[in-house]
């Protein structure tokens, strides 16, 4: 018996070693301010939004590449009479070793799908919808990335309809060359037991375009590319049994020197969120404003600091639509701690030395 005690705890021991855990804990918080002067707008209102999210996590690490995070999201609009307006809580695994990572549970949105263009998902929903609930893979190299995803967005009860998005996208990049793809369908069911028949819609949005990226080939720019492509979307209200496929050109235009930055995305050709006047922005997640057949949006922006842990921006759009010009004004910080990640910092803080201070 004492012998069997023996190699069990030698087993036991050699075991904990091999799969020691690592205390993780996280600490996020962003803030920001959008004023939105769309006043006369068909498409979009004016409003402002402002608040400040905090995302306290902690979790276990092992082997150096399986995570496991709990915490929550907590956000206060700025004005409110109240201490949380929203919460929402944090909780998934995470596997990350190159050239596969894999997300399960609750996780921040801008983790995996921060690249999507705006005509999928506007500014707003990483300030109002900050989370995926689902999953997430991902294949990815110097030279490309791939990924699918599952987000489920509303359990369906007498209050909240049936809805989630299934997505996948990825970009390859040959030098200078890049292509890459952007889609995702959206299923949106009615809610149980209605007392009024909804019709079920189908979304479904495909981007692919083709780009050039002189990065790489200058010596001061920290951003110079362009890329276009074609754009279409599937949509229907099955009660109806109504398609519409509305297609058109899409093109972005992203340069960067020393800290000041020029985004500029244009859109010509049919109109997007064809259903949008039966649940708005319950269907569509995307710029309103593609819903017209020419919108060209403009930005022009500060980065005060950019490093791992701190990013300041300022950043001013002008929106031509509807034979208008339109202007928003947003800003941003965001704060990122962690006890794991190594940061790099990349300051921009002489940007107040070369333009400021003259």
């Amino acid at each position: 018996m004492r012998k069997k005690s023996i190699i069990l705890s030698v087993f036991l021991a050699v075991f904990g070693a091999a799969f020691s855990q690592e205390f993780l804990w996280k600490a996020g918080m962003h803030g920001f301010f959008d004023n939105n002067e769309f006043s006369g707008s068909q498409l979009r209102n004016s409003q402002t939004m402002a608040g400040i999210h905090i995302a306290p996590e902690v979790g276990l690490g092992w082997n150096k590449q399986h995570r496991i995070f709990v915490g929550a999201d907590l956000m206060h609009e700025f004005g409110s009479d109240r201490l949380i307006d929203y919460s929402d809580l944090i909780a998934y695994y995470e596997f990350d070793r190159q050239p596969f990572r894999f997300y399960i549970g609750s996780f921040a949105r801008k983790m995996t799908l921060e690249k999507y263009p705006r005509m999928f998902f506007q500014d707003s929903i990483l300030n109002y919808r900050p989370m995926v609930t689902g999953i997430f893979w991902e294949k990815y190299s110097d030279k490309y990335f791939l990924n699918a995803w599952l987000d489920w967005t509303g359990r369906q009860t007498k209050v909240t309809n049936e809805a989630f998005f299934v997505g996948l996208s990825g970009r390859y990049n040959l030098k200078m060359l890049y292509g890459q793809l952007f889609s995702y369908y959206y299923h949106f069911a009615s809610k149980k037991d209605p007392e009024i028949p909804e019709g079920l819609h189908d979304n479904g949005l495909v981007w692919a375009s083709l780009g050039i990226d002189l990065t790489e080939e200058t010596d001061c720019f920290e951003k110079l590319e362009a890329n276009a492509g074609w754009t279409a979307g599937v949509e229907r209200d099955r009660s109806i049994r109504e398609w519409h496929t509305p297609q058109g050109f899409l093109s972005e235009i992203k340069v960067e020197y020393k800290g000041l930055g020029l985004f500029n995305s244009y859109y010509r050709g049919g109109r997007q969120q064809v259903f949008y006047g039966d649940h708005s922005n319950e269907v569509y997640w995307g710029d309103p404003f593609y819903r017209s057949t020419e919108y060209n949006r403009t930005d022009l922006y500060i980065k005060f600091i950019e490093t791992e842990v701190v990013r300041l921006k300022f950043t001013c759009s002008f929106h031509l639509v509807e034979k208008a010009v339109y202007h928003e004004q947003l800003f941003t910080a965001t704060f990122d701690l962690d006890n794991f990640s190594m940061k790099k910092e990349k300051n921009y803080e002489y940007i107040w030395d070369n333009w400021f201070k003259r």
